[in-house]
């Protein structure tokens, strides 16, 4: 059976004709940059879109009250608005990443699906246009880098901190389980004094909340938007006071409360509220990476490393190797912490490529973004359900390795000091005896003294 054959219309703009095809509501603009950046396969992210269409739609509402734009128009945008948002025109969004730097064609993109699909609705050919209706009052300019803001604050608020809470309250359940379960510290990757397995996990448990905290202070810049900054920062083509008005009507929409930038020429040549805010991203999964390892390490075995913990047996770890068990969640999790670093140098390097009055690396920026906050989202997710909750530890694998920890000998210092402590721990090494057995044979100390100075339980709460 032969593929139907796709029916093409007549769409123009200031450069000339172009042929859409007949099934699709994007237009002129859209159709030239689909055909010359036909570069890799990354496309721009629907949630991108979905926070244009705030935009968009915010805009409608304060044209429409200041008498800019018609009430029918106003009505028409919003409710195409609210079909995109809603994932009714999804196929209609095919850029790539990897095209003009400000990010002009995607927001002409919207544009013209925003008003081919309005005016089919009205049954109106022609009469909303793209650019005099559906963009009045903005460019590309500060709609692009406002809608990036959108993009941060309502998957950050809506997604990665729900992920992120989840998680530390799950590990806080663990480090007060685990409390009183005394094992071996470990330094520089060596033996050292006690610890408790639950204050080594109130460890993470801090990472991961500062971590938190980080993100809340990088969310305050973000909150701020350049709306009514239009093409580089003068406000030209606005009514007064659009700006304001417009981060009122998107605060009322989304349930965020939006300021307006104050300098708008900050705000469209300037990336760093952007890559502020992630670079708490790059630490927060820094901090997952140093979790993951130390989880994968504990658990590492079962029978021939440290096995003082137990995670889940989620499916076979090998093809040739019958029963082996992997930590396959921290290993996926450290994976793509890695993809989360490397977009932070990305965005970094993004942020230092404004030009005078405008920054056009948006594109690449919002992309890496918004794979950053969903891999940390669904990754700690997964790492949670499938590891976290499922972790026990090994006491007998726990006991058998404090016993055996030279680091004990730490709690002679103050009655026998330093030297003559060293001395004990190289002798039960070298001897493979006790370090009680040592001290006795050195004479620095009875069974009796020993046993009243040397105990684990009163080395980890001082």
């Amino acid at each position: 059976m032969s593929k139907k054959q796709v029916k093409y219309r007549i769409e123009h703009d200031s450069l000339g004709e172009v042929q859409v095809p007949d099934n699709k509501y994007w237009g002129a603009q859209t159709q030239r940059s689909k055909e010359n950046f036909t570069i890799s396969c990354e496309k721009m992210p629907l949630n991108i879109i979905k926070a244009i269409t705030y935009v968009k739609k915010a805009c409608a509402i304060v044209n429409a009250k200041v008498g800019k734009l018609n009430n029918v128009k106003a009505k028409a945008i919003i409710n195409v608005c609210d079909l995109i948002h809603n994932e009714k025109l999804n196929d209609n969004f095919p850029l790539s990443i990897w095209q003009t730097g400000s990010g002009t064609q995607t927001n002409m993109n919207v544009n013209e699906v925003i008003a081919n699909k309005a005016n089919e609705l009205l049954k109106k050919p022609k009469f909303i246009h793209p650019n005099d209706d559906v963009n009045m009052s903005q460019s590309s300019n500060d709609v692009f880098p406002t809608s990036i803001h959108l993009l941060i604050a309502i998957k950050t608020q809506n997604k990665l901190l729900p992920k992120l809470n989840v998680l530390i309250v799950e590990l806080k359940k663990l480090s007060k389980k685990y409390w009183n379960i005394v094992k071996v510290g470990r330094t520089h990757l060596q033996d050292a004094t006690p610890i408790t397995l639950g204050q080594e996990i109130s460890a993470w448990v801090a990472m991961l909340e500062t971590a938190k905290e980080m993100i809340n202070d990088a969310l305050k810049y973000v909150y701020r938007l350049c709306i009514g900054g239009t093409a580089v920062g003068t406000g030209i083509n606005t009514p007064k006071n659009f700006g304001k008005n417009v981060c009122s009507e998107l605060s009322k929409l989304i349930g965020i409360k939006f300021i307006s930038e104050d300098n708008k020429f900050h705000g469209l040549s300037s990336k760093d509220a952007v890559s502020f805010f992630q670079s708490t991203l790059k630490v927060l999964a820094e901090n997952l990476i140093k979790i993951a390892n130390d989880i994968r390490f504990l658990a590492s075995g079962p029978n021939c490393g440290i096995g003082e913990i137990i995670i889940p047996s989620n499916e076979p770890g090998s093809s040739i190797m019958p029963g082996k068990v992997n930590p396959t969640q921290c290993e996926a999790l450290t994976m793509l912490c890695c993809q989360v670093i490397g977009n932070s140098t990305a965005v970094s390097l993004g942020n230092a490529m404004g030009n005078y009055q405008l920054n056009v690396f948006m594109p690449l920026m919002v992309y890496d973004l918004n794979q950053s906050l969903d891999l940390l989202s669904d990754g700690m997710d997964s790492f949670t359900k499938k590891c976290v909750i499922g972790i026990k530890p090994n006491y007998q694998r726990i006991t058998y390795n404090l016993n055996r920890n030279l680091m004990l000998v730490t709690a002679l210092n103050l009655k026998i000091g330093y030297e003559k402590a060293a001395n004990i721990a190289k002798l039960a090494q070298k001897k493979s005896i006790t370090l009680k057995e040592a001290a006795i044979e050195l004479k620095y100390l009875t069974a009796k003294e020993f046993d009243q100075i040397v105990d684990p339980k009163k080395m980890v709460n001082n």
